[in-house]
């Protein structure tokens, strides 16, 4: 019995053909470019899929290394847009930082490069977007903004732009981020693991950007333990250090925590304002072992971070993906726990207290 004839593979140049088109504008058209009309991207993805064509994944390897050869001087750079009041600030703290340096590393590694770009009243959006698209300029990275900025007449139709982290919620692009409910579930864990039973929860937000899921993160695993060992969250809202510090006082008395596990960096120095001293009086653990002013909690990856960013702006544009997307997409990094001084092991024996016939003996000799 004679075995089957293997059906030829479907070329872009047997749809080109069929269209009266050329190879290029097929090409093109397959990979959702811009520059093709949407009638005529229309018409061939159609033709394409009636014909039964699939693509050869090493070709397609093939071309995009030969078209990113050709298109690396125009597409080289990556902007970071910066719209703190004071620029010089975003980058102050060591987690932002570490954003920009892993999606700078990760740049260079594929032939592009991170420049920044300062957004605010000297350079206004819709200027920013001239100047981007003078200088052909497609990928975007937003990090963290202090409040959502207001893009104004900003397009973002032609960008292929991605966000770090929730802080702000416009423009509504893909989001890359640390898993912060799973963070703050391993930081209780370790806590727990190392003797405290009584664990509270300070916020300084309750509805808007990080801490629903620094909340949702504590909140579930506090559901695991018996009701007398869960404490309420402690939001300290809109305030000065010292109207937090005097919620704190109350809500430290009331319920007694062992340790506080918190985003907010000044706790410490609150702690310190109600007389608690750490770690004699409490542990302190923080989201941040990078910015939370406490040695012992959570380092989030920051590096991991920057560079999955940049992954995603480039396979974004290399898909021809631009504007704001109809399915929007969140791409979380894990953390790790980090020991540290402000969080004591209670489940090691406490060293005995030498006697003081022996320290004088050891004195002596």
């Amino acid at each position: 019995m004679s075995e089957p004839l293997s059906t030829p593979r479907i070329s872009l140049r047997d749809i080109a053909k069929k269209l009266n088109l050329s190879h290029s504008t097929v090409s093109l058209a397959l990979r959702d470019h811009p520059r093709i009309s949407e009638a005529v991207r229309k018409k061939i993805h159609e033709t394409a899929k009636e014909m039964g064509y699939r693509p050869d994944p090493m070709l397609a390897a093939l071309a995009h290394y030969r078209q990113s050869k050709l298109e690396a001087p125009i597409q080289a750079v990556i902007a970071w847009v910066n719209t703190w009041p004071n620029p010089e600030k975003l980058r102050s703290y060591h987690e932002f930082d570490l954003y920009w340096k892993g999606a700078s590393a990760c740049a260079e590694k594929f032939g592009y490069r991170l420049e920044e770009f300062v957004c605010g009243p000297q350079c206004p959006p819709k200027r920013l977007e001239t100047i981007l698209r003078t200088r052909n300029i497609s990928g975007i990275l937003i990090p963290p903004q202090p409040a959502s900025p207001d893009w104004g007449e900003f397009s973002w139709k032609d960008f292929s732009a991605v966000r770090f982290g929730r802080s702000c919620v416009s423009p509504a692009v893909q989001v890359v981020t640390a898993d912060q409910v799973a963070n703050t579930m391993l930081a209780f864990k370790k806590t727990r693991e190392r003797g405290y039973n009584r664990i509270g929860f300070a916020t300084t937000r309750s509805t808007s950007d990080r801490g629903p899921f620094f909340k949702a993160g504590f909140l579930m695993a506090q559901s695991e333990l018996p009701e007398e060992e869960r404490l309420p969250v402690l939001v300290l809202g809109d305030g000065t250090l010292e109207s937090h510090a005097k919620k704190l006082a109350a809500w430290m008395k009331k319920y007694k925590p062992e340790a506080v596990l918190t985003e907010v960096a000044e706790m410490r120095q609150m702690l310190e304002r109600t007389g608690y001293e750490v770690p004699r009086d409490v542990g302190l653990v923080v989201e941040s072992v990078l910015d939370g002013n406490s040695d012992t909690g959570i380092f989030q990856n920051p590096e991991e971070i920057g560079r999955v960013a940049f992954l995603v702006v480039m396979s974004l544009i290399n898909d021809n993906a631009r504007g704001i997307p109809p399915i929007f997409r969140q791409s979380l990094v894990s953390g790790e726990w980090r020991e540290g001084h402000t969080l004591p092991d209670r489940t090691s024996p406490a060293p005995k207290q030498a006697s003081k016939k022996l320290i004088r003996a050891a004195a002596a000799a």
